[in-house]
């Protein structure tokens, strides 16, 4: 189903915004490989977020202009970043202790699914073959205070990701807290998926078609 009034989704953009709005000031925030790495470009002037990154280290900046990059300075995902002032390293062993020890207060992942219990799939599609890559995931959803997801509402193919029981490989069960899609932000709840906000245009009844789970209106 087309969204209403010929009105867009939210871009990519749009999508790590919403979620760097909703992460307070002064937080300890761990950022998944993708679309999650998104989320420092769009944090408001004035609040300080410190990142982290599970190969040790605490205080992560932004990637370094071209030809000024340190190879000894990467993130978890193999990407050239920076390192802000105080910024400290750290084994990684210790690193997997602040995350275990929850000292990490949110980390946003992608997904390939999440139920509406918050059951998170997000390191195999389960395709025969496929290299095992579930990393620091599943240390992170269960040792992160609050794990925020950060995904398209469909797959290419029109299939929902947002759904009653995840089909796939899991990462954690009843781990997500929010959801964040281009369609839509859902809370994940005692009650069931709670809908905080949807892009303009959207009409309930057409979210609602394009989502496995059923939703909930506050």
């Amino acid at each position: 189903m087309a969204l209403e009034n010929n009105k867009q989704e939210w871009t990519k953009g749009e999508m790590a915004q919403n979620v760097a709005l909703d992460i307070p000031d002064g937080s300890y925030v761990n950022l998944g490989i993708g679309m999650p790495e998104m989320v420092a470009d769009y944090v408001p002037e004035g609040r300080e977020v410190i990142y982290h990154t599970e190969n040790g280290l605490l205080g992560m900046g932004p990637e370094p202009e071209q030809g000024k990059e340190d190879p000894e300075l990467i993130n978890a995902g193999k990407k050239y970043v920076t390192a802000i002032t105080g910024a400290c390293y750290f084994h990684h062993a210790d690193s997997f202790t602040m995350i275990r020890g929850k000292h990490i207060d949110f980390c946003v992942l992608g997904a390939y699914q999440v139920s509406e219990q918050g059951d998170l799939a997000n390191w195999t599609l389960g395709k025969p073959g496929a290299v095992p890559a579930v990393g620091g995931a599943m240390d992170l959803v269960a040792g992160v205070k609050n794990i925020f997801v950060i995904t398209r509402h469909t797959t290419k193919q029109g299939k929902p990701k947002i759904v009653r029981d995840c089909q796939l490989p899991l990462t954690g069960k009843g781990v997500v807290k929010r959801i964040y899609t281009d369609l839509a932000i859902l809370d994940v709840t005692q009650q069931g998926l709670m809908v905080k906000e949807m892009a303009p245009g959207i009409s309930f009844e057409a979210l609602q078609n394009k989502t496995d789970a059923q939703l909930k209106m506050p």
